[in-house]
């Protein structure tokens, strides 16, 4: 995955491995009872919010001991699951995971779709895309699905076009008509809000505008249609997993009403449930 495997992020990646796979020798998380305690590695919103909900109530009556481990970049939770230090991870959309499996040689898995953070363009100097001046410069997350995500949503609201067929795997490269002569920042996904101050716009994963305290349902000044989006976030576990029991629990609870409900009230429409 193309610049992503920062220094701030091994170092990141280091320390939580150290503290999952003390919990993992405390919990058993990688191959445990039916009893134990099953470890989810998450993105801190939406996703540990919604696993919050459901481990406050809704998981004791369904006799689920679940734990939560937050973390902030793309990489940790799908290594920790990878090496069994968790036992699944939920932040991530199957482009996302299929890539990540092809790139770093590792075995991660779909258990089910949960909820749908539409990508967004921001601003702090523009109210519209209209407004963007000649060779503004417009931020995109550097991994390859989400940038190739936000090009397309660029793309799907003419303001650039790509070369035909490229669809979600484009690069800046693919791009084929610019009239606006906008230039590129490739940056972190985690890193695009705190950056937005400096750049024209930016395209910013739903999670991390949601952290930053930007609401996608009336801040972006472009946002992703619902209707037939691949995107949605999943729960995830290394392939052989799916059949655990703790496993199918959870993504029973994450598939109901009551969290159905929740996600609803609590995101007003900038989260989505997928189910």
């Amino acid at each position: 995955m193309r610049n992503v495997l920062k220094f701030t992020s091994v170092l990141a990646t280091a320390g939580l491995a150290l503290s999952l796979t003390a919990c993992s020798s405390d919990s058993s998380s990688s191959g445990s009872s039916p009893d134990a305690a099953l470890t989810v590695v998450a993105s801190p919103t939406p996703h540990a919010q919604i696993l919050d909900y459901v481990k406050k109530n809704l998981a004791d009556a369904a006799g689920l001991k679940l734990e939560v481990k937050v973390v902030t970049d793309y990489v940790t939770p799908n290594t920790a699951v990878q090496d069994g230090s968790a036992d699944a991870n939920y932040f991530q959309h199957v482009p996302y995971l299929e890539d990540f499996n092809k790139k770093q040689g590792t075995d991660i898995v779909s258990v089910e779709t949960v909820h749908l953070e539409p990508l967004g363009l921001y601003s702090k100097k523009v109210k519209s895309v209209t407004e963007l001046a000649n060779g503004a410069t417009v931020g995109l997350p550097n991994d390859v699905t989400n940038e190739g995500r936000a090009l397309k949503l660029l793309a799907d609201n003419n303001v650039i076009k790509l070369k035909d067929g490229v669809g979600t795997a484009a690069t800046p490269a693919d791009v084929v008509s610019n009239p606006k002569n906008l230039k590129w920042k490739e940056l972190e996904a985690a890193q695009l809000p705190r950056s937005l101050p400096d750049l024209d716009a930016a395209v910013i994963n739903g999670n991390y505008a949601l952290e930053a305290s930007l609401k996608p349902a009336t801040d972006a000044i472009l946002l992703e249609k619902a209707a037939g989006n691949p995107y949605a976030n999943i729960l995830a576990v290394k392939k052989g997993k799916e059949n655990d029991p703790r496993v199918k629990k959870l993504a029973e609870l994450l598939h109901s009403d009551k969290v159905k409900e929740y996600i609803n009230t609590t995101f007003n429409g900038s989260v989505i449930p997928a189910f």
